[in-house]
């Protein structure tokens, strides 16, 4: 696989890692090696930063497009996305309500929609002759 979709699934930010991991492809064997047991260079970059978007997201607790709306579109050191936790600026507060009113969005569908099976699967048992 390319080492852009590697550094992906290792939730890395591609320029950020070593030339050598950059300049090849990478097998499903190696990622799975690092993944398993990570270099010095993952582990600090995990750490340290800096981070891609996805991962800048989920710490912040909100959405990618989020990020974009607050004018976040590079990547951040772990140190700086702790100073936005700590004194969250207008923008992310913002977005961390728009966030947390999508989860709870989502989560009231899927209670609806399995209210829906639980009543289909009660009803086609019902409907079932008796043998």
């Amino acid at each position: 696989m390319k080492a852009s979709t590697a550094a992906a699934k290792l939730d890395v930010y591609l320029p950020a890692t070593p030339e050598e991991f950059q300049q090849r492809a990478i097998t499903r064997d190696e990622l799975t090696e690092l993944q398993r047991t990570p270099p010095q260079w993952l582990v600090d970059l995990r750490r340290d930063g800096p981070h891609p978007r996805s991962v800048i997201a989920g710490r912040l607790r909100i959405s990618i497009s989020g990020l974009a709306r607050g004018g976040i579109t590079d990547p951040l050191t772990t140190a700086e996305i702790d100073a936005l936790q700590a004194d969250p600026p207008s923008w992310l507060v913002r977005e961390r309500e728009i966030a947390a009113e999508v989860r709870r969005e989502e989560r009231r569908q899927e209670s609806r929609e399995a209210d829906r099976r639980a009543a289909a699967a009660a009803a086609a048992a019902a409907e079932k002759p008796k043998s």
